[in-house]
Formats: structure tokens, sequence, C-alpha cells
């Protein structure tokens, strides 16, 4: 990517538009009543189901997630109480049984729960759901936490993929991020999983972490290599520290740059290119036999919540505290203090804290944007002609559109928006240019690049 881009577009504070609109436009006008109402008009389709487990054992200085620190095992178990009442809930509210075909934990911590505990979640998920005996289940987990009796519990539970969190191997950036991990550790989960039958492995890394260096981030993926993941995805660390204060024990001087961000980032996918692994969508790689690799060979990779997914229910229901559902009508989300959303579930009623309306212009910018993010390119008039809008519909005006054309990041034919290879980093700002909300929305996002 060209160091004038970088310099250009690279400090800007975008989403990554893993939803449009994105979270900032969620109002309190939609709550539990409109949220049943949408269960119930949730048709024959396939359904997706998110998890989330709010929980770790200690803080890692740049996380993002809605997490709570705990030593004790007592509120886990009172969480637990209440998400199996969550799932109660919803399920009354339907029609038929869903029909699901993903199921994702996430976290927090979703494995600081006891073996017994995780099983008794997939049958309850299984008595109460139409759940597909090959449906797709994944899990998030700590290598510094995972046992071998939770290993065995997973595969036993039918997991069929889990994303270990591995961020960087350099001891000084571990060091100053709160997070101590050793290769050996690492290791040690993945052949636990294998063994437990649970073939797909995802590993998450971050650049632009405190002290990270281009030859640290290398390194770092020499020795994941080792350990043959099927999938890597690689995020920018984003450090908003009046959206998550924690963040503010880290040394903001010891950060990399824009342009010092994009040097890591594209050694990094040299280095899983030169391995192997194809490059997807912005952030993530796979190896060729992977489905994620075949979805995005065929035009069918989809972005949501959990990044780039071959996930295509178009309903997915989200459970726990600060969990977020996405269905035909519109986006919904949880209450995000665990105290509050347990309240909530405890008087039952579905914990809806906030959501989001979808307009027939909304279902089109965000098509517009989900093919940009997954295949840098879209044709603009077929999309806005598809969802009954003129062809020229998304381009008049569009002055921040036809600017990055001026300045070559992307090019533009007959409406058919394309970008090179060189600037897939300045994806997200192509994505903003069709995002109606952007100016009016206040909250600070990751950057650019």
């Amino acid at each position: 990517m060209s160091n004038d881009f970088v310099t250009k577009y690279g400090d800007a504070r975008l989403p990554r538009y893993t939803s449009y609109p994105t979270a900032p436009k969620f109002s309190d006008t939609i709550g539990s009543t409109e949220y049943v109402d949408w269960i119930k008009g949730i048709g024959a389709g396939a359904t997706s189901l998110y998890l989330h487990i709010p929980f770790c054992r200690s803080m890692c200085w740049y996380c993002g997630c809605h997490t709570t620190i705990t030593e004790r095992d007592q509120p886990i178990l009172d969480y637990l109480d209440v998400l199996h009442r969550e799932i109660e809930l919803v399920s009354q509210a339907t029609s038929s049984p869903l029909d699901v075909k993903e199921i994702h934990f996430g976290g927090g911590t979703p494995t600081i729960i006891k073996p017994h505990e995780f099983a008794a979640l997939m049958q309850r998920l299984r008595g109460r759901f139409a759940v597909r005996p090959d449906s797709n289940v994944s899990v998030e987990i700590d290598p510094r936490t995972l046992t071998a009796d939770m290993a065995s519990a997973l595969g036993e539970s039918g997991v069929t993929r889990a994303s270990l969190g591995v961020q960087s191997f350099d001891p000084v950036v571990q060091k100053a991020i709160n997070r101590i991990q050793s290769e050996e550790t690492t290791d040690l989960t993945v052949r636990l999983l294998r063994d437990s039958g649970i073939a797909r492995i995802n590993f998450d890394l971050i650049y632009g972490l405190p002290h990270q260096t281009v030859d640290s981030c290398v390194e770092t993926v020499r020795a994941s290599l080792v350990m043959r993941p099927d999938r890597f995805a690689v995020f920018g660390y984003a450090h908003i520290p009046t959206f998550k204060k924690h963040q503010r024990l880290i040394d903001e001087n010891a950060l990399p740059g824009a342009e010092a961000r994009n040097e890591q980032a594209e050694a990094i996918a040299e280095a899983l290119i030169a391995a192997g692994y194809r490059r997807i969508g912005l952030d993530h790689f796979a190896l060729p036999d992977d489905e994620l690799a075949r979805a995005s060979d065929t035009g069918k990779l989809r972005r949501n919540f959990q990044g780039y997914t071959t996930d295509d229910c178009e309903n997915l229901l989200g459970f726990g505290a600060s969990a977020i559902g996405r269905l035909h009508d519109g986006y919904v989300q949880n209450e995000v203090p665990p105290g509050l959303y347990a309240k909530r579930v405890a008087s039952g009623s579905l914990a809806t804290a906030k959501g989001y309306r979808l307009t027939a212009e909304d279902r089109l910018r965000a098509h517009v944007i989900e093919r940009l993010m997954c295949d840098f390119a879209v044709d603009v008039p077929a999309i806005s002609v598809f969802h009954g809008f003129q062809p020229d519909f998304l381009l008049q005006g569009n002055a921040r559109l036809f600017a990055m054309v001026e300045d070559g990041v992307i090019t533009e034919k007959d409406g058919v928006i394309s970008m090179d290879e060189a600037n897939r980093f300045m994806i997200r700002a192509v994505a903003s240019a069709f995002d109606a909300y952007l100016a009016d929305t206040q909250r600070t996002f990751s950057k650019a690049a």
C-alpha cells in the first residue's frame, strides 16, 4: 500500500463494518416486545446462535470485549442459570423449533466454565431448538486455561472448530499487554483439541501492539506455523482508552504509527502466503482446502459480528449479556452489565436493551458494504436494482467515493467499484463512502490501517 495512502487515510477512525448500520446507531426504541415479534416472524430458514460468556480470570490490557474479571466460580454459575433461562424464553417465543445450523461461543473466555456445564448448555440448546446433526459449533479459547477434561467435553459436545487467542509470542509485547502465553502452552492446547476430535483450529494474531516490530510479528507467525492452524485472523489493535479504560495501562508511546502498523500487517501477510495460506477478505488467512477459502472463491464469503465467515443464516440470535442479534427486521442487543441482564431475564422478559429496525435503504447499503468488505469489488447498480432502487442511487453526489477514485485508491467503471490488491487495507475507507450515518456517529472507532 502506498505510503501516501497510509498518510492520508490510515489514521481515519472507521467502523470494522461487521454490521450495517453499526452498533452506535442502535437505540432504546427497540426493546423486548419488538424482539419477540421479530422472533415469531422467523421462517423456515436456518438460524445461527451466539452465546456470550463474559468472564475471564485476568484482564488482557488490549481487550475490547465486554468481560468481567473473577477469581470465584459463583458469579459464573449464577450467570449460567440466567443463560439457561434466556434460552427457554427465546424458545417459547418461536412459532416452531428453530432450524439451527451454526453455534458460536464467545467471550470473555467461554471455556472458563466447567466441562459438565458446557455439556449442559449444548444439551439445552439441542432440547429447545432443532440443532442440525452436522451443525458448525465453534468456541473461543484462552490456551492458558484450557484443561484436558474441557477439551474432551468440547469434542464430545459436538464442537467442530476452536479459535485460539495467540496475539503475539514476543515476551516483551506479552508483558506490555498483560498476557503471558508460551508457545509450549499453545501447542499443548492444539494437541489436546485435535486429540479430542476438533480438527479445525483458528489462531488470532494482533499487530500494532506496544513494542511490536516487524521482526517480532514474523517470528510469531513462524512459531504458529509449526502448529499448522487451518485459519488465521490478523487484527490491528484498536486503542480506544476512552471506551475501554483498562487500555490506559498500555503505554501509548510504545504503540506503532500507521506506517509501522501497515508494515507489520503486510509482513504477517507475506509470511502466511509464503507458507501456503490464502488471503481472505481484509484480515483472514486460510489453507486452500478450508471452507473459508472455498467461500471466497465462489463469492459466498460473509461478514458478521464474528468477522469473516461461511455462516449464511439470515437470522443470528444472541444470548448473554451484551450479545447482539441480527434478524430480518433488524438488530437487537442485550443489556451489557451482567447484573442488569440477569435482572431482566429473572423478571421473565428478554434482556433486549436497544436495537435498530432496518429500512430498505439500510439493506441496500449493508449489501454493498458487505460485498466490498468480502470481495474488494462491488457492482453498485446491480445491487441497487436488486433492492428496488435506481442504479445510480448510491453514486450520485458521492463525493467521498469519487475522491478515492481520483486518488487512485479504487477504480470505477459503470458503477462497478474495484480495488487493487495493494490497497486492500483501505477497504474500510471505501466502505465508509456508502455509510449514510458515519457523520452522525460520535463514537471513536479504530484506525483504518
